[in-house]
């Protein structure tokens, strides 16, 4: 398998275990919140400046002209007065540009989608899944309370929607963004990754 494959998901889809299921089965690197660290040794930033980043993102037009941004994707690199937000992100898609280059590999989240959509080589999954899946997994793989799991979903799907939506300028849930996408919660996770296996041409 000699692609890059990006994937953006659900909270509780179990996007991230897919991820690395099929970083297993094709025994190649698998980048979630190592790009966090790799991007903090790389540019000096602190990590938790990076994890604190996608919960302050905003989809406000009015924020991102103050910031100096393009709304539509296009990062004014002259531009002097980046926040330190933009900055962070700038830093964690040059992190990604590089391990895309080392080979195949896994990326999970922070827009990679987007900062590699340049490369032939991508392929863009988007797992979702019904939500008394996602509230099932919620509570048994991150015991969160069942009775608070919804809530907690749907906070983190915002602030997920809000960060892609700032920085790339589309919907993190406009499907046609993604080259396969999959329900986690009618397949099954191990089904999910043979599905996407075969996708592959495996």
């Amino acid at each position: 398998m000699n692609k890059i494959i990006t994937i953006s998901r659900q909270y509780g889809s179990g996007g991230r275990e897919i991820g690395q299921k099929l970083a297993k089965h094709y025994d190649i690197p698998f980048y979630d919140n190592e790009i966090i660290t790799r991007a903090a040794k790389e540019s000096g930033f602190a990590e938790e400046t990076f994890a604190r980043a996608e919960d302050k993102a905003t989809n406000s037009l009015l924020y991102s002209l103050a910031m100096g941004i393009n709304v539509y994707g296009n990062q004014d690199f002259g531009f002097s007065g980046l926040s330190l937000d933009d900055r962070i992100f700038l830093a964690q898609s040059d992190v990604i540009r590089k391990v895309a280059e080392e080979g195949p590999c896994i990326i999970v989240g922070r827009c990679a989608d987007y900062v590699l959509k340049e490369r032939e080589d991508v392929v863009n999954l988007f797992i979702k899944a019904a939500m008394s899946f996602r509230i099932e997994r919620a509570v048994s793989e991150y015991d969160i309370e069942e009775n608070k799991a919804a809530d907690v979903i749907l906070k983190n799907d915002k602030r997920r929607g809000n960060y892609y939506n700032y920085h790339v300028g589309e919907k993190w849930t406009d499907l046609n963004n993604y080259d396969l996408v999959v329900r986690s919660d009618l397949s099954g996770i191990d089904n999910a990754v043979k599905c996407i296996c075969t996708y592959l041409g495996e």
